[in-house]
């Protein structure tokens, strides 16, 4: 509503301003103001639609831009002062002037905007702070968006900081929220919900990052690219991104790694009493879970399916997928049970 306001308020400028200099350069004649006011209006509209085109264009393509431009400009006024020593005519100086001040200003704006990752002196991207209070930036992807843990994080408070969702990310999200797919419709709608959950927790600074990088395809590479940009870590649970980043150089935070760093630690011969959930692959054995998601194996306990029973750590192997453990009933505890159940079977003597 502000934007509209200071819009109409520069048309109604631009009006005056154009009625009076149509009034100075036809002396007040008749028409002349009426004319001037009219150029006022068409000026007006065509900045201001010239306005609403660049808010599409990149600010930090923008500083770039106008980087090179300043930059190519100095370097025209550098050699066209070199040439002024050689002794030549004025006009000829003049169009030499005219011709590499276009072409130094030029170059300058292509060369800008297409290495603008390598400049550290562009405008949006300076920051003025001391290096031991710098404010850390988190970068989302959407798999640990659609995840959901990272809002459970958040509320905790372990995470201090901004977050960063650029906006292609947004946009892949949209695109799995309208998927005909009823389950990746869910998983993108889950996706948007966890982010207005996140918006909602007290303290946490949600920002939205508009660099498209056109110039890249795929989510992975914009996302590895964007984090070297802001100089940022990525809060991701996808492997491949971690690999990737990991390789660029590019500290990654895995939410994976911090669920599998907070599960319980079991040891070999630690004793607990688990509930064997279904058959295991290999011969007798049953197959119980830890409230974690933890996989048990027990053996011989195939025959105890739906029951709980008491179980003695063997081994703890741990996987690419997460951590396995390895146990057997404990000694006793088989024929303790077969023992009761053997003295409800025998038949009790009858007095006489």
């Amino acid at each position: 509503m502000t934007i509209k306001l200071i819009r109409v308020f520069f048309l109604f400028l631009s009006v005056i301003c154009g009625y009076y200099l149509g009034a100075l350069l036809t002396n007040f004649s008749q028409g002349g103001p009426i004319a001037g006011a009219g150029a006022g209006v068409i000026s007006g509209l065509l900045l201001i639609f010239l306005e609403i085109k660049l808010k599409h264009v990149s600010l930090r393509n923008l500083s770039a831009a106008a980087f090179g431009l300043v930059f190519g400009f100095f370097m025209a006024w550098m050699v066209t002062l070199i040439l002024k020593l050689i002794p030549m005519n004025e006009v000829f100086y003049s169009a030499l002037q005219i011709a590499f001040t276009l072409v130094f200003c030029y170059l300058g704006m292509v060369i800008s905007i297409k290495g603008k990752d390598e400049f550290n002196l562009v405008i949006p991207y300076v920051r003025f702070s001391r290096e031991d209070r710098r404010e850390q930036l988190f970068l989302l992807d959407t798999s640990v968006i659609i995840d959901g843990r990272v809002a459970a994080i958040c509320e905790t408070g372990f995470l201090e900081g901004k977050l960063v969702i650029p906006r292609f990310v947004l946009q892949e999200l949209q695109q799995i929220a309208d998927s005909p797919d009823s389950m990746r419709r869910n998983r993108g709608r889950r996706g948007l919900d966890m982010l207005d959950r996140i918006k909602k927790i007290r303290g946490m600074e949600v920002i939205i990052h508009d660099e498209g990088l056109p110039d890249i395809k795929e989510v992975d590479a914009k996302l590895v690219r964007l984090a070297k940009i802001l100089d940022c870590h990525v809060l991701t649970n996808d492997f491949n991104l971690n690999k990737v980043a990991k390789l660029e150089g590019i500290r990654v935070l895995n939410i994976n790694d911090l669920s599998n760093a907070l599960r319980p630690v079991v040891f070999p011969g630690e004793q607990m009493n688990v509930y064997i959930k279904k058959e295991g692959k290999e011969r007798n054995q049953g197959v119980a879970f830890m409230d974690d998601g933890t996989m048990i194996v027990v053996d011989n306990a195939r025959r105890l399916i739906g029951k709980n029973v008491d179980i003695s750590v063997t081994s703890v192997l741990q996987t690419s997928a997460g951590k396995m453990i390895f146990a057997g009933l404990m000694e006793g505890a088989d024929q303790k049970r077969q023992s009761n159940s053997h003295r409800r079977q025998e038949p009790r003597p009858r007095n006489k």
